[in-house]
């Protein structure tokens, strides 16, 4: 069940602005907003103040006064212009503005008062994920190292590690590291890691492919070059070559070598996976080829 979004804004009237204005700033500061339905100004601030509140994540609170209807609070402040917005700490009105202000000019004006909290630590993961995708797979490995020293049995660090290690060559120990994994958490995308694993093998078995492109050149009906250029180049992260060569092949002879290259497709969009834009389009042309 997913937790509520606090809420860092809200409305306050003569009935409870002590508790949530004046006792309140003595845990963090309440910025107070005095609005009214016909101020055109106020309505341009508000989304503004809530966004700034918003930012600093419970270090500050922002309360709303409906002026026509608060006239008790108008008085006991002294509001005579709109917008007024005033900030309480410590039980008193410690700073503030009237008439519309911009947002570096609120900001500006908060922070004397208010600390704005530290950006949270992006998820270790994700930067793993990111520097797998710029190729610095040594950068990606440490990452995952940390994460699987506190826990050995994460499926996506697990699958992601074994994916760099067969990145540089290391095929023996990335098999390994993905037979740990236990979970069915991540079906897909051990599958993924698997496929490109055996494309990273059978390439090292095949002609290179300045060999391969010359033979399917001078013989575009060769199908056994056309399917070891396709693996070739999937062993070398050129997706869409090798999908764009995939599906002419199973186009001309989709019995070629027992249906292999049907299997491949289907293994490509498992390492690519069902979002990727390259796995959207063919596999579209893929089920066009198939009905």
């Amino acid at each position: 069940m997913n937790q509520p979004t606090p809420s860092y804004s809200f409305d306050v009237t003569s009935a409870d602005f002590d508790r949530l204005v004046v006792q309140a700033s003595f845990e963090q500061p309440v910025l107070v907003d005095f609005w009214a339905e016909w101020c055109a100004p106020c309505k341009v601030m508000l989304p503004i103040l809530e966004q700034i509140a918003e930012d600093y994540q419970g270090e500050l609170l922002l309360a709303k006064v409906n002026c026509e209807v608060e006239q008790d609070i108008v008085g006991r402040i002294g509001i005579q212009t709109l917008p007024t917005v005033v900030l309480f700490k410590d039980g008193k009105v410690v700073d503030g503005f009237q008439e519309a202000q911009p947002e570096s000019a609120i900001r500006a004006m908060l922070a004397p008062h208010v600390v704005m909290p530290e950006p949270a630590a992006e998820d270790p993961m994700v930067q793993a994920r990111a520097l797998f995708a710029e190729s610095r797979f040594a950068d990606a490995e440490a990452l995952l190292k940390s994460i699987l020293t506190e826990d050995n049995t994460h499926a996506g660090a697990l699958i992601l590690y074994g994916r760099c290690l067969a990145e540089r060559g290391e095929l023996t120990e990335a098999q390994a590291v993905l037979d740990a994994v236990k979970s069915d958490e991540h079906k897909a995308e051990l599958a993924g890691a698997k496929a490109q694993l055996t494309f990273l093998r059978q390439a090292a078995d095949l002609p290179d492919v300045a060999d391969l492109k010359t033979r399917v050149a001078q013989n575009p009906q060769d199908d056994e070059a056309a399917y070891q250029l396709a693996i070739q180049q999937l062993a070398r992260q050129q997706y869409e070559g090798a999908l764009d060569g995939l599906l002419k092949l199973f186009t001309r002879n989709r019995s070629y070598n027992e249906g292999i290259t049907h299997k491949t497709l289907l293994q490509v969009f498992d390492l690519l996976g069902n979002d990727h834009p390259l796995v959207t389009t063919y596999r579209r042309k893929l089920f066009a080829a198939l009905y």
